[in-house]
């Protein structure tokens, strides 16, 4: 990844009353504050501080019959083994300059493991989860304990904690990571180390340890009451999710509240431990529409990633509209409209960044032109 210098300060054009007026002199002030390195605020506080989010970060649709024949290949041509490290594909936003970011906080990336392959195991500080388009018969070991990957669930892996992933399948598996990786390189906080070239455990249990412990509804063990970092639930599985979004819909049809908006379920996946978001810097949820549903037109600050679970539809981003159909990924940029309509019932998992905008105080909201 190659990294861009700041250009030096250069004189710009006088577009507005409170900017001085160009002369030789103040030319002479400004090749002075090059020289310095300064940057006076009067010629950069358009761009610094706009009248609203004016992100670098593009729309953008990345269909998934193009990508799972690549990362196919990938998996021909390229070893997962240390030095490789993880067969990982990431999503290149084409506004952020050919950084391997989806937005300028997430990273999103196909990850493509064989049969009998081996993931060597590491950590690192940056958040981590997995999402399950389809397949079975991986596990990812998080801190020694062995999670099943299906389709449907929703997988963590917080940060600094060991994993490492083994396929014990006859098919390969595709499935969507999801991390905090362009927040973390932005705010300089990276750490890395490589673990086993093994996983810790090779056991193929169908129930991790932490689902055991963690995954009763309403139900928090009294011997782990003390306040946790990240969620101690490793696997949000498909059957619970299903189950939460029909009931809603069934719920709207017999007339009692429980949708976000008509003919639109919608779950967050959350901390046991707290009822907030999964991790300190990622919200996870799934959405359900019914056939002809449509959402209201929605914008916030902050930036998120969609992927197609199961159906069609039309999505509307910005001033793009796609047609989007099972695996397909787009992105919605901070403060750009987004708008979703359901051909047939329509599934889709999304994450996003706003629990870093929450904490900070600087979160904002606006459905159909009006703010919440």
């Amino acid at each position: 990844m190659t990294l861009q210098l700041p250009s030096p300060v250069r004189l710009k054009a006088v577009d507005s009353p409170t900017q001085p007026p160009a002369t030789a002199d103040l030319e002479q002030l400004y090749r002075g504050f090059e020289q310095e390195l300064l940057v006076p605020l009067w010629t950069e506080i358009g761009d610094l501080m706009p009248t609203a989010p004016s992100p670098g970060a593009q729309p953008h649709l990345w269909h998934w019959g193009s990508m799972l024949p690549l990362a196919e290949r990938a998996g021909e041509l390229v070893p997962v083994g240390r030095g490789g490290e993880r067969r990982a594909i990431a999503l290149a936003n084409p506004g952020l300059g050919g950084h391997p970011f989806a937005t300028p906080t997430l990273w999103a990336a196909i990850q493509y493991l064989r049969p009998g392959e081996v993931a060597p195991e590491h950590r690192h500080t940056q958040n981590a989860f997995r999402f399950v388009l389809e397949g079975e018969g991986v596990w990812t070991v998080v801190d020694g304990d062995p999670v099943a990957m299906r389709r449907g669930d929703f997988l963590l892996t917080p940060g600094w904690q060991w994993h490492g992933h083994h396929n014990v399948a006859a098919a390969p598996m595709a499935w969507l990571d999801g991390l905090d990786i362009p927040f973390v390189h932005a705010t300089d906080t990276a750490f890395f180390e490589f673990g086993s070239e093994q996983v810790t455990t090779t056991e193929t249990p169908a129930t991790s340890r932490g689902e055991r412990l963690w995954a009763h509804a309403g139900l928090r063990p009294v011997s782990q009451l003390g306040a946790l970092r990240t969620s101690p639930l490793t696997a949000y599985r498909w059957e619970h999710t299903d189950a939460a979004l029909r009931a809603q819909l069934e719920l709207e049809d017999e007339g009692h509240p429980g949708v976000v908006e008509p003919g639109h379920a919608a779950v967050r996946f959350t901390d046991p431990s707290s009822g907030g978001d999964v991790m300190p810097t990622i919200r996870a949820e799934f959405h359900r529409l019914r056939a002809g549903a449509r959402t209201a037109t929605r914008r916030e600050v902050g930036s998120a990633v969609w992927q197609v679970f199961e159906g069609r539809g039309v999505v509307s981003v910005g001033s793009h509209e796609w047609q989007v159909g099972r695996g397909d990924l787009f992105v919605v940029p901070s403060w750009q409209p987004l708008t979703i309509a359901a051909d047939g019932e329509l599934d889709l998992f999304r994450f996003c960044d706003t629990p870093i905008f929450e904490a900070l105080g600087q979160d904002r909201v606006e459905i159909d032109g009006a703010a919440r």
